[in-house]
């Protein structure tokens, strides 16, 4: 059956960041799909300029773009600016396998969260399922 555009309820506008275009293509029809608005970055600049801007009630980031540590380096960036520090973060990446892959050992997990070096409220490893995204996203208010 399909759905009735008048029985979506507009959830708030989410902010996905990632380099994968077919990533951000999927997770962007999912979230649609519940209800929210969604803006695309493909890097952290693109995405400071839009948090900015302001009106984003959730942000989704990836780690590995540009440079391998991106998404950090925006995370931070994004909690030091008084614009954007009140937007809930989630890390969504596969830093964790690129890193077990590459041999090393370091793992990152929820329970590595913090103000200084992961300031996201919540850390998630790809994949993940659309429903579950969306779980967490409506846990933290989004």
């Amino acid at each position: 059956m399909p759905i009735d555009k008048e029985d979506i309820v507009n959830n708030g506008t989410i902010m996905i960041v990632d380099d994968d275009v077919d990533f951000l293509a999927t997770n962007r029809a999912a979230l649609e799909a519940e209800g929210y608005q969604v803006r695309t970055a493909h890097n952290g600049k693109e995405a400071m300029t839009i948090a900015e801007a302001g009106g984003i009630d959730a942000a989704i980031l990836d780690v590995m773009m540009d440079t391998p540590d991106e998404g950090f380096l925006l995370a931070r960036a994004l909690r030091k600016n008084e614009k954007t520090r009140h937007i809930p973060l989630v890390m969504l990446t596969s830093v964790n396998e690129a890193n077990r892959r590459a041999g090393y050992k370091i793992k990152f997990s929820d329970l590595d969260r913090d103000d200084m070096w992961l300031p996201v409220d919540r850390f998630l490893d790809k994949p993940v399922r659309p429903q579950d995204l969306v779980m967490v996203l409506r846990k933290l208010g989004a």
